[in-house]
């Protein structure tokens, strides 16, 4: 008598023992649609979900950025001058020698205002200049006394740059997210301190070593000194 082959799915329980048998047996040959269906499906749940597809991982890292800079593309999210909540800082002109001390280190960039308007036009150009102004806003938010102003100031730091409905989001980890979070119960002069040296080493990791190549920059070291108001 030939036998029946069986070509429907195989119960629960013994698809579960043939995937944690993790050898062939003659009933796996047997099995169907169904089965194969069934042990793919026990294969792809025990596979890790990738980081950088969760922003509660590792949203600080450069793979995240450039991410986000794409998707701002696609969207068109790019925030004009009339719509930044602050203009650029006033200051002197540089000269081509501090201009050139820019490239020494990214902290005498930062220490420099004419530098960080420059960079912050160099951020715009990449779609992430909401980096540098939540790292603005934070070292004003520190020079505030007045506790009324640091709670109203606080929340609107977290509104523009800490919330993930904002389109000026900035890319923070789960870990400095619930450091905030808890802060924000009785805001304080430092209550992004853990976020803004966050952001700063984004833009010194990512961000820096592109503007030093930049033609915004390569421009100011060959042809004089810039303003706010140039860059």
């Amino acid at each position: 008598m030939t036998d029946v082959l069986y070509t429907g799915p195989i119960p629960a329980e013994r698809g579960a023992e043939l995937v944690m048998g993790g050898g062939r047996s003659e009933t796996s040959t047997l099995s169907g649609t169904g089965g194969r269906q069934a042990m793919t499906t026990t294969h792809n749940s025990q596979r890790p979900n990738a980081c950088c597809f969760c922003w509660c991982c590792c949203c600080s890292c450069s793979w995240n950025e450039e991410e986000r800079r794409r998707r701002r593309r696609r969207k068109k999210i790019s925030l004009t001058k009339m719509e930044n909540i602050q203009a650029y800082e006033p200051c002197p002109k540089a000269s081509v020698e501090e201009i050139l001390l820019w490239s020494q280190s990214f902290d005498k960039l930062m220490r420099n205002p004419a530098g960080r308007n420059v960079f912050r036009e160099f951020l715009r150009t990449e779609y992430s200049e909401e980096n540098m102004l939540f790292w603005l806003a934070c070292e004003d938010l520190k020079q505030e006394v007045n506790k009324g102003a640091i709670e109203e100031k606080a929340r609107s730091i977290y509104e523009d740059y800490v919330s993930i409905l904002s389109p000026k989001e900035v890319s923070l980890d789960a870990r400095v997210r619930e450091v905030i979070n808890r802060k924000m119960q009785e805001p304080a002069p430092h209550t992004f301190e853990d976020a803004q040296l966050q952001i700063y080493t984004l833009m010194h990791r990512d961000s820096y070593p592109r503007f030093l190549s930049s033609k915004i920059y390569k421009s100011l070291t060959e042809g004089g000194s810039c303003t706010s108001s140039e860059s």
